[in-house]
C-alpha cells in the first residue's frame, strides 16, 4: 500500500468514528501510549484519547460531522508517516457551532500489518 493510501485509511477510520458519533472507535487507531493536542491546545494520552472524544461526541458535539482530507502523507522511515490533513467540522449547536477548520499533523507508526496513531496535534484554523 502506498504512504498515501495508508494516510488515508486511518483518516477514514478517524472520520467515519466521528460522523457515527463513537469516541471510543475514535480513539481506536491510537496506540495505547499515543499522545493527542486539541485544538485548545489540550493533551490527553492514551486512553483518554477515547474517552474524552465519547464525551464530546455525545455532548458539545453531538451530531457534528468532520471531513478529514489528507494534503500530504511524508514516509520518514518503512515503519514512520507523518501525515497532515485538513479538517471540516460541521457542529449544529455548541460553542463551536458552525463550520470550522483544523489543521492535524499525525505520526503513524506500523504496529505489525497495521498502522496506528502515536501522537496528534490539531490547530483550529478558522471558520466560514
Amino acid at each position: 500500500m502506498s504512504t498515501e493510501q495508508i494516510a488515508r485509511e486511518v483518516l477514514a477510520r478517524l472520520e467515519q468514528a466521528w460522523n457515527s458519533g463513537d469516541g471510543n472507535a475514535f480513539g481506536a487507531p491510537y496506540r495505547d501510549d499515543a499522545s493527542f493536542v486539541t485544538i485548545r491546545g489540550e493533551l490527553a494520552h492514551g486512553a483518554e484519547i477515547g474517552t474524552g472524544h465519547a464525551q464530546i461526541l455525545t455532548s458539545i458535539y453531538a451530531g457534528s460531522t468532520n471531513h478529514m482530507e489528507l494534503l500530504e502523507a511524508q514516509r520518514v522511515s518503512d515503519d514512520v508517516i507523518i501525515a497532515t490533513s485538513r479538517n471540516t467540522l460541521e457542529a449544529p449547536h455548541g460553542p463551536l457551532a458552525g463550520v470550522h477548520a483544523a489543521m492535524s499533523t499525525s505520526v503513524l507508526v506500523r504496529f505489525g500489518d497495521d498502522w496506528r496513531i502515536a501522537t496528534s496535534q490539531n490547530t483550529l484554523v478558522g471558520a466560514r
